[in-house]
């Protein structure tokens, strides 16, 4: 049986929804988000959900170069989403992959696309060209917000996952996030953004 969804309109939900950098604060908020992708389904590939210590760590790492943005219904994150390294070879600096979750009892709300935008929105900022996503099959919803996003399908990794009794690929995605320069400048830090009026802007932008 699926979850249900909170039974509130579309309208109440854009009001109550704020969207902010996340803080290491936020690790056991996001483990709980994430806990039941991991457990029963192969959406993500981790066999054993992380704690929010653990998230903690993950944030405090990723915040330390790219966003890591939460979405708040009432107060309480019912979204994130973050982007690090797609490779940890330095000609891939300007290449970031990103990542989504939404609780599940709040998804098809505009929430994983508000968490996405913003964190496009910052890479952008922060000089990223490109922007990688990958999806595990079948996975339409995200699949959807992808496409929606402006990323385009760029292949198919098959069988390169063993999860539950079963192979699984993952389908790439790929965004321009700025065209190409012949000497791009390197990447802001995240942290020369913080308290900066463009930031604050993404962040509102995401939220409306």
């Amino acid at each position: 049986m699926r979850d249900a969804k909170p039974r509130f309109c579309r309208a109440r939900i854009v009001m109550a929804m704020h969207v902010r950098l996340a803080s290491p604060d936020d690790g056991p908020a996001c483990a709980a988000v994430y806990a039941p992708y991991v457990t029963g389904t192969a959406i993500s590939f981790e066999l054993a959900p992380p704690d929010g210590a653990e998230i903690a760590d993950r944030i405090t790492r990723t915040i330390s170069r790219t966003p890591w943005v939460v979405v708040e219904v009432d107060g309480v994150v019912r979204a994130y989403a973050y982007a690090g390294r797609f490779r940890e070879r330095p000609a891939y600096d300007w290449t970031a992959e990103t990542t989504v979750y939404v609780d599940r009892a709040f998804q098809g709300l505009g929430l994983g696309r508000a968490a996405m935008r913003a964190v496009l929105a910052i890479l952008r900022l922060q000089g990223f060209h490109t922007a990688i996503a990958g999806v595990t099959p079948p996975n339409p919803g995200s699949v959807g917000l992808h496409l929606r996003l402006g990323f385009e399908r760029i292949g198919l990794f098959e069988e390169v996952g063993w999860k539950d009794g079963a192979w699984h690929g993952v389908e790439f995605f790929r965004l321009e996030l700025s065209p190409p320069e012949p000497a791009p400048l390197p990447v802001r830090p995240l942290l020369e953004l913080a308290g900066s009026d463009e930031l604050r802007r993404v962040l509102a932008d995401a939220t409306a």
